[in-house]
């Protein structure tokens, strides 16, 4: 098997495999992308911000838990599980870039603001200083959810470069109360 590398430290297959529904679930999802298009934003996406993290923390202390959704991994994330009754996943396939440039069966992008995003943190790191770390180094992101200082962030790359930062309420309601210090630094850059 040929092993793509997206950049310096992590490959397609890890990038496309590393979600738990992908692997309670591999034998009926194909995870990889089709177009090729979506290939060179993953590649984007790790040049211009996964290496430099992991050249800075460490590949052992990255830890990827959502890459790339294929149209299958989508349809998987948006079931519930039998057993618990619980959805697989929470997923915005129309904003949050984790299906790059995919497109579906009318030929249309599953997500119009194109890239390619990823959910991840560091080990024995809060999130929030992974934040703090990304706007100091001017990572060139597109759009940065902060879910919490004990949860993974998404980061995505894209033609937009809007540096859009938000966080949750606890009824999962998208906001920017509580993160104005990084909204104002993110603008300076």
């Amino acid at each position: 098997m040929n092993i793509t590398y997206l950049g310096k430290y992590l490959t397609l297959e890890v990038f496309c495999t590393c979600t738990k529904t992908y692997h309670k679930y591999s034998e009926k999802i194909a995870p990889y992308p089709k177009n090729e298009e979506t290939i060179t934003a993953l590649k984007q996406l790790n040049q211009s911000i996964i290496d430099p993290i992991i050249d800075y923390f460490g590949i052992d202390r990255f830890k990827l838990t959502y890459g790339f959704c294929s149209p299958d991994l989508k349809r998987y994330l948006n079931q519930k599980d039998p057993v618990t009754g619980l959805k697989n996943g929470r997923i915005d396939p129309a904003r949050d870039q984790h299906m790059a440039h995919e497109t579906n069966s009318k030929g249309n992008y599953y997500c119009n603001r194109l890239g390619a995003a990823c959910d991840c943190f560091i080990i024995n790191l809060n999130s929030d200083e992974l934040v703090d770390w990304i706007l100091a180094n001017k990572l060139p992101f597109d759009s940065l959810y902060f879910y919490g200082k004990n949860r993974p962030i998404h980061i995505s790359y894209g033609g937009q470069h809007k540096r859009d930062i938000w966080t949750f309420t606890p009824t999962r309601q998208p906001t920017k109360t509580g993160i104005h210090h990084w909204v104002e630094l993110a603008k300076q850059i």
